[in-house]
This record gives C-alpha cells, structure tokens and sequence, in this order.
C-alpha cells in the first residue's frame, strides 16, 4: 500500500501499437478505506486477464479519485511517442480535478506536474496506486480500441488493441493505413511509400 495522503499512481498504455492514441490514469486510492481483500489481486495490467481488470475496475471506481488523458495518434506523430506519452500524463492529473500532494509515476522518466514527481521502475509491482493505475488505463484503451474496430474490422483491434501483430500487419499491406495508425511508427511510412509509388 503506498503512503497515506493524496498520493496519485500514474501508469500509461499503448506507447508501442502501430494505431490508436496513448492512454494514461491517474488514481488516488485512500488507505484507510481500501479492502485489504482486494490489495493481491491489483497488479500489473498485463499479468492480468481481459476478464479480470474488467472486474477490477468495476471495484476500483468507486474507491478511488480517478482522471483519465490521452495524446492522438496525430499529437504522437507530431512531438512523439515520449512527449505524447508526458502530455497525457498531465492532461490524467488535470482530470483528476485535485493536485496530489505527489505522483507516482510507473519508469524512468518524469512529466511536468504542478506537483512532486518520483519515478518508479515496474512501478507496477510495488505500488499499489500505480498498478491500479495500470488496470484503469488498460481497460479503457481496449474499449477505445474495441469501438475502432466495429469502424475498421480489417485489423484486428479488438484483438491485438492496434499492437503490431502479424495478423494486423498483414491486413496494413492489404487493406492500408487509416486515419488512427501512426504515420511515424515503423512499418507505416514504408506501406505509405509503396501506395504511392503505386499509384
């Protein structure tokens, strides 16, 4: 359990998938009043089922302040998946509508926060706020991703959550790019090229 106080975990999604924006949560989690029954089971989104952080959440919500950012494929392309990934970090601070007395902020790099930052390396093992943190952020950018889908089925989304797989590059040099894949990430501007020395 981290510190008592306003302490706020900060955990993103989606900096490595060819579509779709970044997503970050931030959470403040109270100690006295969070369930000690509940504390083994928030871990690190990915070591978790897709059934089991939708439980979680549903849990979570109502225990926690929680805000939400997210940077556009565009944003990402523009000043990068770092920066995009730093944006997004204080637009979910923003959104939690308070300033942590400190955030907590799962890796190696800090945001600029109106508030004291420290960063955790797999942060998601040893925070409870973070991995938290993590579980929100997941679930909402799988249901983003999900909702993409029904509008390109071609590629998977709703499976692969716009991630580089085989399945989702294959349907690239099928079917194209849209207007949610990453023109800067790799293989974008390579299909780009081809489609125009095509036309």
């Amino acid at each position: 359990m981290d510190a008592p106080g306003r302490v706020a975990g900060i955990d993103e999604v989606g900096r490595g998938p060819l579509a779709g924006p970044v997503v970050v949560a931030a959470i403040v989690l109270d100690p006295a009043t969070f369930p000690k029954d509940l504390c083994p089971f928030i871990k690190d989104s990915k070591a978790l089922t897709a059934k089991r952080r939708e439980q979680l959440l549903e849990r979570l919500l109502p225990l926690g302040r929680i805000g939400l950012g997210a940077a556009s494929v565009r944003e990402i392309d523009r000043i990068n998946i770092l920066n995009a990934t730093m944006l997004a970090m204080a637009r979910a601070v923003a959104a939690l509508k308070m300033t942590p007395a400190l955030a907590l902020v799962d890796g190696n790099r800090a945001p600029n926060l109106a508030c004291p930052v420290r960063t955790v390396v797999r942060g998601e093992s040893v925070s409870l706020s973070i991995a938290a943190a993590s579980i929100v952020a997941k679930v909402t950018r799988d249901r983003l991703m999900a909702r993409l889908a029904a509008r390109h089925p071609a590629y998977g989304w709703e499976r692969n959550a716009g991630y580089g797989t085989t399945a989702h590059r294959d349907a690239l040099f099928a079917h194209g790019v849209t207007p949610h894949h990453r023109l800067s990430f790799r293989p974008i501007p390579y299909i780009l090229s081809q489609a125009a020395g095509a036309a």
